[in-house]
């Protein structure tokens, strides 16, 4: 049964699969505008079960439109930390901003106007138009085109961003217009929990319509070409705490990776001599230095091999840096690999001074 010449048929089963089986997920609760923009910026790159409590504090702290423009950026990324990809955040709030400034706090119900938003790609645009408005517009992440792919036999490689036009013109011909919402989340559904890269084809409520399926080929697609090998970095972290109790930490740039995370002195480098690296690159001398923690921190296009240490300093901050109380260094927003070593310099000062 070929999927466009059934495409009523094909509406049907999936919109009622969906309304019958769709997780119980905190943003299909609602209908705002708002939350459904925050929860699909959440949801990009990251796993469901890790943006659920996420979400919840983040719509706790920021419930409106107007709180998440007022607020002060360090608040967002404080709200954000450990979510990664912190540019999401930053630019969430931006496009907020633009929203109360210059449509008096309602978001856009078009595409062109909503596409305009800082960091609203074509995907979070259709996705909010159609979830929380009811527009039919195109929603075309990984998981859709890997359902299409299969459905229709598109044998286009992912990877190249042109091949996403593709997608989106098939879904346009597809969509329920009745109900977008349902139809949309319907295919994000399908490829999250049935249509996965190991598929359940057995399970699928859209089986007869599929081709890849048909043809015993529903493991070849999509097509995919591989990333180019991730580069690995040596990092060396450096957790220095003066004779007050206090620890040192500076801001990252504005712009760039981790933007305006707060760091403990950091430098690429598999050095040894943690002494020598300490006073060389950061001007001053440390004591007392013991290893903290190794672990490996991934970004989506390299790898830092992180080697950490603890050290006391008699010191005062150098430039660029501050000393922070404990409770202060709890309040910064920090990223993952400085959250862990924190977590560990930490315990180990409690161990410390219970001995």
């Amino acid at each position: 049964m070929r999927l466009i010449e059934h495409k009523k048929e094909f509406r049907k089963a999936l919109i009622e699969w969906y309304l019958r089986e769709k997780r119980d997920l905190p943003w299909r609760r609602t209908s705002d505008p708002y939350s459904i923009w925050v929860s699909e910026v959440m949801l990009q790159q990251t796993r469901v079960d890790t943006v659920i409590p996420y979400y919840e504090r983040f719509l706790s702290k920021f419930p409106t439109l107007a709180d998440l423009a007022k607020a002060p950026e360090e608040e967002v990324l404080k709200m954000w930390e450990g979510l990664g990809y912190y540019s999401r955040g930053r630019n969430l709030q931006a496009g907020v901003r633009e929203v109360v400034e210059l449509y008096g706090s309602e978001i856009p119900q078009n595409r062109q106007e909503i596409s305009k938003l800082k960091g609203v790609g074509p995907y979070t645009a259709g996705a909010v138009l159609s979830i929380a408005f009811g527009v039919p517009e195109h929603a075309v992440d990984g998981n859709v085109m890997r359902v299409m792919s299969r459905l229709l036999l598109i044998e286009e490689d992912i990877a190249i961003p042109k091949t996403k036009k593709i997608f989106e013109s098939v879904i346009m011909e597809l969509i329920d217009k009745k109900d977008p919402s349902s139809f949309n989340q319907g295919l994000m559904e399908l490829g999250a929990t049935i249509c996965t890269p190991n598929p359940k084809c057995l399970l699928c409520p859209v089986r007869d319509f599929c081709e890849a399926f048909h043809e015993g080929r529903q493991h070849e697609l999509p097509v995919k070409s591989k990333k180019t090998k991730m580069k690995t970095v040596p990092m060396q972290v450096f957790a220095i705490r003066n004779l007050q109790g206090k620890w040192l930490m500076k801001q990252r740039p504005e712009k760039g990776l981790l933007a305006n995370m707060w760091d403990f002195p950091m430098i690429e480098n598999d050095m040894n001599d943690v002494e020598d690296v300490v006073r060389i690159h950061f001007g001053m001398n440390v004591e007392h230095q013991k290893p903290l923690i190794d672990f490996k921190h991934i970004f989506s296009h390299l790898t830092w091999d992180m080697t950490s240490y603890v050290a006391l300093t008699d010191e005062d901050a150098p430039e660029g840096y501050m000393f922070f109380s404990p409770e202060e260094v709890d309040g910064l927003p920090k990223a993952v690999p400085m959250q862990k070593i924190w977590t560990e310099a930490k315990r180990k000062e409690e161990k410390n001074s219970s001995e």
